[in-house]
């Protein structure tokens, strides 16, 4: 039983949004697929750490739920900037049910244990971005996170969407957090193209940062235990 981590799939087959006209997405989905298979078992776990599907609505990402099902693994899923499909965890639920969507969950204000390890995680924001009430509200989100997986029992392992640190900029609502409840791993999507080359990868405050979008990954899911 193994632990991996992707964001970004950016998936849009109920609508029209192709993203090979970006460089390094040439036939992304078909690769992803591939990669995939070869390394993720059933009894493994896959954290999609937001940015998951182009649709407007849940009923546009209906054919990306159904694909990424066929795929080996259970999937624990991240709301990105991009998921306007995402309405409310128990809308998404429901809607998974309705549809026999079997192998998918949702992170908000929860966690999952896994091993002796439990996954929390939530969107994030970004320092540069102003809207303080956004930043409180995530903030208060991670800490919900947090605090489900102290319930639970184990070292927490924190999934965002938007990177906490980037370059030399930080959000340090966010860093006060995790520090707070003794994070040492943190896991993150977002940074596509040449910003790839400001993004941390290594340590800060004592935690291990890193980037996993898909396109960065080569849409190869990342091992973390």
């Amino acid at each position: 039983m193994s632990l991996y981590a992707i964001g970004d799939l950016h998936l849009s087959m109920g609508v029209d949004k192709p993203m090979d006209i970006f460089r390094g997405w040439e036939n992304h989905v078909q690769r992803l697929e591939e990669n995939w298979r070869q390394l993720v078992k059933p009894e493994d776990t896959v954290v999609v750490a937001g940015d998951v599907s182009w649709g407007l609505d849940i009923s546009e990402a209906l054919p990306d739920f159904q694909w990424i099902d066929r795929l080996p693994g259970r999937k624990l899923l991240l709301k990105g900037n991009h998921d306007l499909w995402f309405s409310t965890k128990t809308k998404v639920e429901k809607f998974f049910a309705d549809n026999g969507i079997t192998t998918q969950e949702i992170f908000f204000n929860n966690a999952f244990r896994y091993g002796d390890y439990v996954l929390c995680g939530t969107r994030g924001w970004m320092n540069d971005q102003t809207d303080k009430k956004v930043l409180s509200r995530e903030c208060g989100r991670l800490r919900l996170s947090l605090e489900a997986g102290k319930k639970l029992g184990g070292q927490p392992i924190v999934f965002f969407h938007y990177p906490p640190v980037y370059g030399s900029d930080e959000c340090p609502e966010i860093i006060e957090v995790l520090l707070e409840y003794g994070v040492k791993q943190v896991y993150y999507g977002h940074i596509h193209g040449y910003r790839i080359a400001y993004a941390v990868n290594g340590e800060r405050y004592g935690m291990d940062f890193r980037l996993i979008s898909g396109d960065y990954l080569q849409f190869r899911p990342k091992l973390i235990l």
